[in-house]
């Protein structure tokens, strides 16, 4: 009889220890996936800022022809490589088409930062007129109304300023200064009647973002 008590009880301690051991391996798992960013478990809120690039400028500028570099050609002042597609000759006069592009940072206030890319040369002409021509289907200048987010004033020194916050077709907000009329104008409105100026990507002209030029009204 003895010999049974016995036995029992160290059963009994046996599957209590395993399960102490199953509890401790538990909360220790529990311990190492909270700690871990990547687990179900983690719930800290991390925000990442939205970066997009964007087609931002095009310029004409006039130059000359230098040096010819076999089916290639340098144009001065700034000696660039590009393709003598129009067949020139050295000392020629040529306009070229400059292209900027910009990165555009937005964090989660919706505030923007800008990183403006140095000119690229995109092509040659041989007359303004076509370059321009060009320039214009690439600049685009349209009126429309936005969506205005709303009007607000501050004051420094005895001085009050009064902003505008637009929502521009891209989804990215600006901020415009306004004067006192125009405050009270808008105070109520829901869009705002804008100037704005599109610039398409010229590898893929569907491309496009919309920059604020001016009131419409």
């Amino acid at each position: 009889m003895n010999k049974g008590r016995e036995g029992r009880a160290a059963g009994r301690r046996i599957r209590g220890g395993a399960l102490a051991a199953m509890l401790l391996l538990a909360v220790m798992l529990l311990s190492a996936c909270s700690g871990n960013s990547s687990s179900v478990f983690h719930t800290d809120t991390e925000t990442t800022d939205s970066v997009s690039r964007v087609p931002w400028d095009y310029r004409v500028v006039e130059g000359k022809v230098g040096d010819l570099i076999g089916s290639d050609m340098t144009v001065l002042p700034d000696n660039e490589l590009l393709p003598n597609d129009g067949n020139y000759a050295t000392g020629d006069t040529v306009w070229t088409l400059q292209f900027m592009d910009a990165e555009l940072v937005t964090d989660a206030d919706q505030k923007n930062e800008i990183r403006l890319s140095s000119w690229t040369t995109l092509k040659s002409y041989g007359d303004q007129k076509t370059a321009t021509e060009d320039l214009a289907n690439l600049k685009v200048s349209i009126t429309t109304d936005v969506d205005l987010v709303g009007v607000y004033k501050t004051q420094y020194q005895d001085k009050t300023r009064n902003f505008a916050v637009l929502e521009l077709p891209s989804g990215n907000r600006i901020k415009q200064p306004i004067d006192d009329k125009r405050y009270t104008a808008l105070e109520k409105q829901k869009t705002a009647s804008v100037v704005l100026e599109e610039v398409h990507d010229f590898a893929d002209y569907d491309s496009a973002y919309a920059k604020f030029r001016g009131w419409a009204n």
